[in-house]
């Protein structure tokens, strides 16, 4: 029960409130309670330290940014130019790779999957040949494409100093994820089990080997310390250029590609094959733009490019190539879909040839010829022309949209 004393010490501790608190009507002509005072002022004490700024120091931590940049500063490797400055170009090549990939974008849902569907569910729509074809391609490139994406946003990225060319590699990320979304659509319709394709790159050796050849060439890049500016430093990234491009891009995704895209020419997965010829036209271009900033780093940088590196390239490509055709040897120990191993083997020589020489390297399979013409012409289609005849949903762009 209170007392009179009680109620009078009551009162003096709302004496100083009432007090502050007229104060503040008397300031902000506006009633504020003693928490919002506080807020008030710790606010503007945040916002003073804007006063005191240090431009210059700002400035300096933006490599570059203390003036204009000039198009002569900048390099793909090791530029001091602003990397948030996109233009003026220096490379129109990757601009217009960039420009390329966003027209050609696609999604998988676009897609129809129900002629798989029903296939693949039919005992005796396809042969146990061929089911081993569409799971082993899966379940390598289910895994692949990850590895392309991570090698890329936690490797590559941030050693690339040239605004444009990182401009195309986020771009090439996009289309890595879109690909990982694909395989996993694909996996989904069909009703697969999604644990065994997507452990194939740890359970199965032609798979797993791939996958283990590619991995140590992303290591030194991904640690937080790796810089590059210095030769063994830059022959690193190069090596991993080499590795990621030339390689698991440029051989390891030719020998599925061809087997999946000629089961879809007999009229077979159509909807997987549509897929994977999607895919493939993203990865011809990832290809092509690899090498030519590869040849970029050679040009700017031609020291790297020595006797010992110029050999390991080679090398890089060899064992690439035969562990290609050790997965065509496991995916289709037998002739299937007018194809065989020997046949693949010798396209994939021909392939190789193809890398060493677009990186200055000489051939080695001189008398290697490609079997699979096919291939070629499925790869230079336009999007609107449907290899399969099916119809593709074209995406509009933001300016052909209608808002109404």
């Amino acid at each position: 029960m209170l007392s009179w004393d009680d109620f009078d010490d009551k009162e003096k501790i709302k004496e100083p409130v009432l007090a502050e608190k007229n104060l503040a009507e008397k300031k902000t002509d506006q009633v504020l309670e003693p928490s919002e005072v506080g807020k008030a002022s710790q606010e503007k004490s945040m916002l003073s330290d804007l006063d005191s700024l240090d431009l210059e120091a700002g400035r300096a931590e933006l490599e570059g940014a203390s003036a204009r940049v000039d198009v002569s500063e900048k390099k793909m490797i090791n530029s001091r130019a602003d990397v948030n400055q996109l233009v003026p170009f220096k490379y129109d090549w990757a601009w217009q790779k960039y420009l390329d990939g966003s027209a050609n974008h696609w999604m998988p849902q676009e897609i129809n999957m129900t002629a798989d569907v029903a296939l693949w569910k039919n005992q005796n729509g396809l042969t146990e040949d061929e089911r081993r074809i569409v799971m082993r391609n899966l379940g390598f490139f289910s895994t692949a494409d990850s590895l392309v994406a991570n090698n890329i946003v936690l490797s590559v990225y941030k050693h690339i100093t040239n605004p444009e060319c990182r401009q195309y590699l986020l771009r090439q990320a996009l289309e890595e994820a879109i690909h990982t979304h694909a395989y996993q659509y694909v996996i989904e319709s069909l009703g697969m089990d999604e644990g065994e394709i997507f452990n194939m790159y740890k359970e199965i050796p032609s798979v797993a080997k791939k996958a283990a050849w590619a991995l140590p060439f992303t290591k030194s890049l991904s640690d937080q310390s790796f810089e590059t500016g210095t030769e063994e430093n830059d022959k690193i990234l190069l090596r991993n250029l080499i590795a990621f491009y030339c390689v698991l891009e440029g051989i390891f995704f030719y020998c599925g590609f061809t087997q999946i895209l000629s089961m879809g020419n007999r009229n077979k997965m159509t909807g997987t094959a549509e897929q994977f010829q999607y895919i493939l036209r993203d990865e011809s271009m990832h290809v092509n733009f690899g090498i030519d900033m590869i040849n970029q780093i050679k040009l700017e940088n031609p020291h790297l490019w020595d006797e010992e590196m110029q050999k390991e390239a080679q090398t890089m490509i060899l064992q690439g190539t035969q562990l290609e055709i050790e997965y065509a040897e496991d995916t289709m120990p037998k002739g299937i879909l007018g194809m065989n191993s020997e046949m693949m083997a010798e396209y994939l020589r021909f392939i190789a040839n193809r890398r060493l020489t677009q990186i200055g390297l000489e051939e080695a399979f001189p008398n290697a010829s490609n079997p699979f013409p096919w291939m070629s012409e499925i790869m230079d289609l336009r999007k609107e022309k449907n290899f399969f005849e099916t119809r593709v949903i074209e995406y509009q762009t933001g300016g052909a949209l209608n808002w109404d």
